[in-house]
């Protein structure tokens, strides 16, 4: 009889196309899986991996056994889901994940509630993209997704997917109190025609909404400085290096001499769940849920989750 953990190996190694990226998934080291896939091969009388220049890759015989492997896990996920609605708490392993400034901003409340209300429900946070979360939700290697997408940057929810609404947040501009534009109540894009831009790098869905939104206001941004984190845009703005547009969640203090502005139109970004909607059912979702948005409607930065 086929071994589930052992199949979950190898379904892992399909979908992220390494053995270290499938051990960080699963929460395992690389020699953990190896091991794995080292006894599947003895219990199968085949072979999984073959080298390819400085990489491996599935064999013919792997890639098959990997789509019955998704087909099986597929099956127990729903067995879970039954046994644990039968129980009516939420119980066993929760994978979860989460871009940056909500992994700050916003899950350590409600996890840490989580773990203090149902001691049997373990949840695991990972920092992902907005794009890998969902990928990864609809493969079945995370079970629950907080995504963000902006108003003029939409993000595709796959198929299969349920989701509910966490809240919406509002960004702001931030520049050095010796800005000209300082003084001003409220900025518009057109107002900051020539301003050097501090962002994200190309790539990241903030990057792709800001192009967006100042090109929208009629402005062609100049992007001096492009760096991920929003602690390190602050300290460059902090030292009159350039201006940035900054979600309020995660963004943490502002620094001394740095002042926050308003941009009219208010840009927003929604947050929301999403998971497989045959797990719905499944109370350690509806929990997680429930305590994403308990948590969401405490902040002063936006307004309540809609639907």
């Amino acid at each position: 009889m086929l071994d589930i953990g052992r199949l979950r190996a190898l379904h892992a190694v399909a979908v992220h196309g390494s053995v270290n990226a499938a051990a960080a998934a699963l929460g395992y080291t690389p020699s953990a899986v190896s091991q794995q896939l080292a006894k599947l091969e003895r219990e199968t009388g085949t072979t999984l991996l073959e080298r390819r220049g400085r990489g491996i890759a599935l064999t013919d015989a792997a890639a098959e056994l990997a789509g019955t492997a998704k087909e099986i896990l597929a099956l127990v996920e729903q067995a879970e889901v039954r046994l644990e609605e039968q129980r009516g708490q939420p119980v066993g392993r929760l994978t979860l994940g989460t871009f940056a400034t909500a992994a700050r901003g916003l899950l350590p409340g409600p996890l840490a509630e989580l773990a203090r209300e149902y001691p049997e429900l373990d949840l695991r946070l990972t920092e992902l993209d907005p794009h890998l979360s969902l990928d990864l939700v609809a493969r079945g290697e995370l079970d629950l997704a907080v995504v963000h997408d902006w108003e003029n940057t939409p993000l595709p929810v796959p198929e299969g997917l349920a989701r509910a609404d966490i809240g919406v947040d509002v960004a702001d501009v931030l520049l050095h109190e010796s800005h000209p534009l300082a003084a001003r109540a409220e900025l518009s894009p057109l107002e900051l025609t020539g301003a050097r831009w501090i962002c994200q790098p190309p790539g990241s869905i903030c990057h792709d909404w800001l192009i967006r939104t100042l090109r929208g206001g009629g402005v062609e941004p100049v992007l001096a400085h492009q760096v991920t984190e929003y602690q390190s845009q602050l300290a460059l703005a902090a030292k009159g290096l350039g201006v940035c547009l900054l979600p309020r969640l995660g963004r943490g203090p502002v620094p001394a001499h740095v002042v926050v502005r308003p941009l009219v139109p208010t840009p927003t970004r929604r947050l929301f769940a999403v998971w497989r909607q045959q797990a719905t059912r499944r109370p350690a979702i509806s929990v997680t849920v429930a305590a994403l948005r308990a948590h969401w409607a405490d902040r002063d930065t936006a307004p309540a989750p809609m639907g």
